[in-house]
């Protein structure tokens, strides 16, 4: 199995008059790949990629932090604090690197992944050398995504972000730009199906969204809760529960948000359009043929498809 490291303070310095902290870099990182995955959509809105640099705007309690993520060497990674609403302390510090470790994915030790025998892995590895599964450590942005994406495209699904967000999202203006930060379970909770439907969700879609919402805004569901469980059998178990979560949504949510490297969203239709690419293959393959493949990925399911995402997005 993956080894995952907890954030680790101590891989974290604060230049006190720059507004800039480091992280410390893991083996097997290069930048190129992940601000390249960053980087994919044109109508992503909840981070910018501008001159080689990531700006996203981060809540902190009741306050707001603009964060600048970048890579000179790829052995640190500079976040500079660009502007914050409130006073900063070493706890904000503290905040604002957990955040960004869990996001990049810094806990991770790949090498037991690359040095697989396997021709498939072998092949995306090599493509996407240093390419970490990106994260979205928030459970109701990972979750209300993974709803949101529910049988359509890739594009229209962003669109569908970009308009929750822009109408029911937290945002800075700064230096001519507007930054944006998901909505809160609490203020899609208090919305109304057609106030989503508007946005042209389905009905399906914004009672599944808003049900969520009510979930974790009356703390019956929470990414705490989910792993004190341990187990992610338990946990996917758990997310099944919950109206509008199949087995797509609840593998993806382990996949980008509880971090369970194990977690497979089987069914993607991109996972099997990228075996077809990668094989060579006429038709995509069956599930029972994916099953087989996977045996080699065994405990490296989510980092697997994750890479074989790449060759297509």
């Amino acid at each position: 199995m993956p080894h995952l490291q907890a954030f680790d303070p101590s891989r974290l310095k604060w230049y006190e008059h720059t507004s800039t902290l480091t992280l410390a870099l893991p083996e097997l990182f290069r930048y190129e790949p992940n601000i390249g995955y960053l980087s994919r959509s044109t109508n992503e809105c909840l981070f910018v990629v501008d001159n080689s640099s990531i700006y996203k705007l981060l809540p902190i309690g009741d306050n707001l932090a603009l964060i600048a993520v970048h890579s000179e060497d790829d052995k640190v990674l500079n976040v500079r604090i660009v502007n914050y609403s409130g006073t900063m302390t070493s706890a904000v510090r503290e905040e604002i690197a957990r955040y960004v470790w869990e996001w990049w994915d810094l806990g991770t030790d790949l090498t037991p992944l690359y040095e697989m025998e396997d021709a498939i892995l072998r092949q995306v590895t090599e493509e996407f050398r240093g390419l970490r599964l990106m994260g979205i450590p928030d459970l109701f942005e990972a979750m209300s995504w993974g709803i949101t994406g529910q049988q359509i495209n890739l594009t229209f699904a962003y669109t569908l972000k970009r308009r929750l967000v822009e109408t029911f999202g937290t945002s800075l203006d700064w230096e001519g730009r507007t930054y944006w930060a998901f909505p809160t379970p609490e203020r899609i909770a208090a919305l109304s199906t057609e106030d989503l439907t508007a946005l042209q969700f389905t009905g399906k879609k914004a009672e599944y969204l808003i049900g969520v919402a009510n979930l974790m805004a009356e703390g019956t569901l929470s990414k705490a809760g989910l792993l004190a469980m341990g187990d992610f059998l338990a946990m996917e178990k758990e997310l099944l529960r919950i109206r509008g979560i199949g087995p797509w949504t609840a593998n993806y949510v382990g996949m980008r948000c509880l971090r369970n490297p194990a977690a497979f969203p089987l069914a993607d239709v991109g996972l099997h359009n990228a075996l077809r690419h990668v094989l060579g293959l006429a038709a995509k393959p069956s599930l029972e043929e994916i099953r087989q493949l996977a045996e080699r990925w065994r405990g490296w399911e989510a980092y697997a498809t994750f890479y074989l995402w790449r060759v297509l997005y």
